[in-house]
């Protein structure tokens, strides 16, 4: 098994900033890419930013986070990063680890760390 603890989140107001952190321990050897998830009330699920193993990345697929969010990691800590700036309300949402394992069960979530961007 994999446990994610993530932290990092909280209440900033539009145009901050605040770092996630995402520590992965247990079983993780199966893990090939760790990402960040993020659920607004209402919406969906969706994938804000992933990075593999190797350091693909790959961001959301719409323009929302480009140029704002950087996804990174530190192998030595098992940690992953998402370093969210110039915030917008829109970016209010509970933020989720994620972590894609080879072998079942495929799929490992976090308890999910609330970001709020209000003024």
């Amino acid at each position: 098994q994999v446990q994610l603890v993530e932290s990092g989140g909280g209440s900033v107001q539009p145009g901050g900033s605040l770092r996630l952190s995402c520590a992965a321990s247990g079983s993780i050897f199966n893990i090939y890419a760790m990402g960040w998830y993020r659920q607004a009330p209402g919406k969906q699920r969706a994938l804000v930013a992933l990075i593999t193993n190797g350091g693909s990345i790959k961001y959301a697929d719409s323009d929302a986070v480009k140029g704002r969010f950087t996804i990174s990691r530190d192998n030595a800590k098992n940690t992953v990063y998402l370093q969210m700036n110039s915030l917008k309300p829109e970016d209010s949402a509970v933020y989720h680890c994620h972590g894609a394992s080879l072998r079942a069960p495929y799929d490992y979530w976090g308890q999910g760390t609330q970001v709020t961007v209000s003024s």
